[in-house]
């Protein structure tokens, strides 16, 4: 696979904006060693097992709400019953930076207050199907950030997990934002590429994606 040269910010669909680079890696190493510190707990990282009986291939922390399939609850009932780490307010502010990125609206920036994360892990063998964000009562945008191996990032329609659809690739530092008429397209992550990381980064290998949302729960301990 060939290097990629710096590319401007592009509309991938309405409301669906990627900028490549936008993270440094220093920006990219501080998430990495927060990343770190959350996947060991109160909840630790784990694949997700699907209601049908299936393990996820990407490994998952979640912070501000704990995501199982298919609601958001401030315990990890799934995996130790502890309650997850709270949302920091760093994290608040990189999304509506994040959205100011990709938008160029203050008003929707200044307003954008996510409080939950997934943070999946992919080494090289890791792939996640075409799905909808759909679990939250928001319909607020979501903002994705990549850090480590470049991956084929596939961008659908929402209607139907299956054509038309868009390839593109997702490499460190890259943020990707989908929200209005894009917030519930069907996407999914159909490749990782193996040994493209700068390890400059912070990761050696595989791939960090940070998802921000905004749940539109309020605070009862099993909000459904």
């Amino acid at each position: 696979m060939s290097a990629l040269t710096p590319r401007p910010a592009t509309e991938v669909a309405p409301g669906a904006v990627h900028v490549p680079g936008w993270l440094t890696p220093e920006q990219q190493r501080e998430l990495v060693a927060a990343c770190r510190s959350w996947a060991a707990g109160p909840v630790p990282i784990r694949r997700t097992r699907l209601p049908r009986g299936g393990v996820m291939s990407v490994q998952t922390v979640c912070i501000g709400w704990h995501w199982q399939p298919y609601k958001y609850t401030r315990t990890a009932g799934d995996v130790n019953g502890e309650r997850v780490a709270p949302f920091p307010g760093w994290m608040v502010q990189l999304g509506r930076r994040a959205l100011l990125q990709a938008y160029g609206d203050q008003q929707a920036a200044d307003g954008y207050t996510p409080d939950t994360a997934l943070i999946n892990f992919y080494d090289g063998q890791a792939r996640l199907g075409m799905h909808q964000d759909k679990d939250e009562r928001s319909t607020a945008p979501v903002v994705s950030l990549s850090i480590g191996d470049t991956c084929a990032f596939r961008v659908g329609n929402t209607e139907t997990r299956t054509k038309p659809y868009t390839d593109i690739e997702l490499a460190s530092g890259d943020l990707f934002v989908f929200g209005g008429p894009s917030r519930y397209v069907y996407h999914g992550v159909p490749k990782v590429y193996e040994g493209t990381a700068d390890p400059a980064c912070g990761l050696r290998s595989g791939r960090l994606n940070i998802t921000m949302r905004v749940t539109g729960l309020t605070d009862p301990e099993e909000a459904q």
